[in-house]
């Protein structure tokens, strides 16, 4: 139950600026992210059955979350996200790092793949520092995907 109290505030923290124009007493934001959240988290479930839902954690704190699909040959980060004074400190970029790490001892040719949202500029920016490449794009949405094959052409 704690957890889920943490997923909900970290929710929250996603999109605050975007409902922040919104001319709505701060209660009816807080219900309507917690009901986003709660149709997010039954969706990942539902439509993730094997993925590992994970708390970051640092120090004994919860400070983020990574759900990450590792049943296919390729692995799927379904959502990785920080609460904001967490952000910006390269933890992102070592998470991606171990996730690239691990994939490299489980395969052969390991990959990796992601959706990341069009206007979220500073997950590009990630994504692209950690040797992601966009291979497809949606109205909304980047497929960006990273493997092993991949950086060692880049390294030469």
């Amino acid at each position: 139950m704690e957890d889920v109290a943490f997923l909900r505030r970290l929710y929250r923290s996603f999109r605050a600026d975007e409902l922040a124009p919104v001319p709505w007493p701060p209660e009816d934001k807080q219900a309507f992210l917690d009901e986003q959240f709660n149709l997010q988290h039954r969706y990942y479930i539902a439509a993730f059955p094997l993925t590992d839902f994970l708390i970051i954690e640092k120090e004994g704190a919860s400070i983020g979350r990574l759900y990450i699909d590792r049943s296919a040959e390729t692995w799927h980060i379904i959502d990785i996200g920080l609460m904001p004074e967490w952000r910006n400190r390269g933890i992102g970029q070592s998470i991606l790092i171990g996730i690239k790490a691990a994939a490299a001892v489980a395969g052969d040719t390991p990959q990796i793949m992601l959706h990341v949202d069009k206007v979220n500029g500073s997950a590009h920016k990630l994504y692209r520092a950690s040797g992601f490449e966009v291979t497809d794009e949606s109205g909304t949405h980047l497929r960006m995907q990273w493997s092993s094959g991949q950086v060692a052409r880049n390294c030469q």
